[in-house]
């Protein structure tokens, strides 16, 4: 790269003559070789820069050598004046100053204080979205022509008859567990008809409502909010405010309804199933016979576990739909935003869902004991 400069002495003083093309497609892959040397080259402060021979610079050169400088110019510098200005527009830039962290002993209230005020707007805007329902249903009730019933009907199809699959898969499978672990501590007591009491009143009260509850919120939760998220990212959502359209009745509502209905018939069936998992692994690992646990079983588990079980669903059903809608609402119109807000609202429900079976817990531990 000798073509591109040379060192010589003039004056007492050493003289760096940079010549040639210094563009970046004259220097191609010379470009990282040629800053090393001009930078070692530059460690002599005393260094005359002759820059004059220079026939060609772009932007490119004219970075790379301002590098070399480290930023400022050399105490000895020759330019031709059409290359002035380029190094001229360098200086003015802004010098990037790094911040230095300062340690704040109250970042934790701070913390806490901004994660109280995100759970904030987001109760208030539950509240505000309860509101608008309750606003469409007397509506609608007053005009019962206009109550969305296809809409009602395919969320009713999406999140009960296509769910019907895998609460059933993971139902009967807990049922098989967890008849299979009691039958194990029963065994050592003696106690092996008391399997019904303990798989009927843990399923039918708290097992089966929650096991299809947590699995409706990963599977028809996300479904919701991704669906009016992208609404939002191709401005279907602003479609409908043109035309008039009412997001609560057409979209919000039957998503509410639908899943408000669905939930107790999906407990049920849940539950059902479960029980079923339970009386074979009985039968293989107690020899309890089909028949008996069938008979026994009203008799060990009062009805009102049944009632507590269906009305969590309902509960809980509404809620998770209220919850995905809230989050699929509050998407921007971003993929980014998309995946951040069907990620919070699975979270948000399922974290719902159990404070609400400790709410039934603690309000109805009376309710189908004895």
């Amino acid at each position: 790269m000798s073509h591109l400069y040379q060192l010589c002495t003039k004056e007492g003083l050493p003289h760096i003559i940079l010549t040639g093309n210094y563009t970046l497609a004259a220097l191609e892959s010379l470009l990282t070789s040629l800053e090393d040397e001009l930078s070692r080259a530059a460690e002599n402060q005393n260094l005359c820069w002759d820059l004059t021979g220079i026939e060609q610079i772009d932007t490119a050169g004219t970075v790379m050598l301002w590098r070399v400088w480290k930023t400022k110019r050399p105490e000895h510098l020759q330019l031709r004046p059409e290359h002035e200005k380029m190094f001229e527009r360098l200086e003015r830039l802004p010098t990037l100053q790094l911040e230095t962290k300062h340690r704040d002993l109250l970042s934790p209230v701070t913390a806490l204080g901004e994660l109280a005020l995100v759970l904030w707007q987001h109760f208030v805007g539950l509240i505000a979205l309860i509101g608008q329902l309750m606003l469409d249903v007397i509506y609608l009730i007053r005009h019962p022509v206009y109550i969305p019933w296809r809409e009602i009907s395919a969320n009713l199809y999406r999140t009960g008859a296509q769910a019907l699959g895998i609460t059933a898969l993971v139902g009967f499978l807990i049922g098989i567990v967890l008849s299979y672990l009691s039958s194990k501590q029963l065994q050592l007591f003696g106690a092996d008809i008391f399997i019904v009491n303990i798989l009927g009143i843990s399923i039918i009260r708290e097992l089966g409502p929650m096991l299809a509850a947590i699995l409706v919120a990963g599977r028809s939760g996300s479904a919701m909010t991704a669906q009016l998220g992208v609404m939002r990212v191709t401005q279907e959502l602003d479609a409908l405010t043109v035309m008039g359209i009412s997001h609560s009745q057409r979209l919000i509502l039957p998503k509410v309804l639908g899943l408000g209905i669905a939930m107790p018939l999906l407990v049920l069936w849940t539950s059902a199933v479960a029980l079923l998992g339970g009386m074979v692994a009985a039968e293989i690992q107690l020899g309890l016979h089909y028949h008996y646990f069938i008979t026994a079983l009203p008799d060990s588990v009062p009805i009102g576990n049944l009632w507590l079980g269906l009305g969590k669903g309902i509960v809980s059903g509404m809620v998770i739909a209220l919850i995905a809608c809230h989050f699929g609402l509050r998407i921007k119109p971003n993929t980014e935003s998309l995946g951040e807000g069907t990620t919070a609202s699975v979270v948000t429900a399922i974290t719902v869902v159990i404070i609400i079976d400790a709410i039934f817990a603690i309000l109805f531990s009376d309710v189908g004991i004895g």
